[in-house]
């Protein structure tokens, strides 16, 4: 996948199209999965083609994850997200606030036509059989650490750190 702020309309447009047409992967739902590097512009370009494809949801999975669980949250996103929408019910899932470091109040992730997953993981493996398509944001590694830097500020220097 091209940077976001290099897309046309025009592509966006057809990539958007062609997703519409996908059989449903999750129960009634086409999940599309944008995954990449921290910082490769996952988040704005999950914007834009949400926008595309009739203001779509989108789950981003850094309300799924914490700083206890990085990498360890898929259970939970199978059991708060995945499980519901598979029967075609609505999903509710904790979304966790980084600057207090605790999880919220519980958001509800009716199904949709398409709902479109963003993050670091949207393709991991567990995640995959209900994905009807999974696309990769690629940037430079020091391209989207920095973006991620400057994207997140002073306050989450410490963090950015550890995660490189």
């Amino acid at each position: 996948m091209p940077n976001p702020d290099q897309l046309s309309g025009k592509t966006i447009h057809e990539l958007a199209a062609r997703l519409r047409r996908l059989p449903p992967s999750c129960g009634p739902v086409r999940l599309v999965g944008v995954d990449g590097h921290a910082g490769s512009g996952k988040s704005t370009f999950a914007g834009q083609l949400a926008r595309e494809l009739d203001d779509a949801p989108v789950l981003h999975l850094d309300d799924i994850a914490s700083h206890d669980e990085l990498f360890a949250w898929t259970e939970r996103l199978l059991a708060q997200v995945i499980a519901p929408l598979a029967e075609g019910r609505t999903a509710h899932y904790t979304p966790y606030d980084w600057r207090a470091r605790r999880f919220g109040a519980p958001v509800a992730l009716p199904p949709a036509p398409v709902i479109v997953v963003e993050g670091v993981g949207a393709g991991r493996r567990a995640l995959r059989p209900y994905l009807a398509r999974l696309l990769w944001m690629e940037v430079p590694h020091e391209e989207s650490w920095t973006r991620g830097r400057s994207r997140d500020g002073e306050e989450q220097r410490e963090f950015w750190e550890g995660w490189v």
